[in-house]
């Protein structure tokens, strides 16, 4: 599965579990950047990457995600 075809997937999940209507989401977007991105939604969110993508993260590798495009990288190494 291509980085891109990740980034679009992510943006939907993150529509869904943000519940908001529009996103723009790049490499670089970081929780700072969204406004209902909060710790709780952040932990929402990797429940829900999780399921979608089939994977199970390990807390050192959540810790280290600073970006979107960490996350992409990470499910594309995952999932490879």
């Amino acid at each position: 599965m291509s980085a891109d075809a990740i980034l679009q997937q992510l943006r939907e999940i993150m529509i869904d579990v943000l519940d908001i209507d529009e996103l723009e989401l790049t490499p670089e977007t970081t929780a700072e950047d969204v406004e209902e991105w909060d710790s709780l939604s952040h932990v929402r969110l990797v429940v829900a990457v999780e399921r979608h993508f089939g994977l199970k993260f390990k807390n050192s590798e959540i810790e280290g995600l600073k970006t979107v495009g960490d996350l992409v990288n990470l499910i594309e190494a995952r999932a490879a």
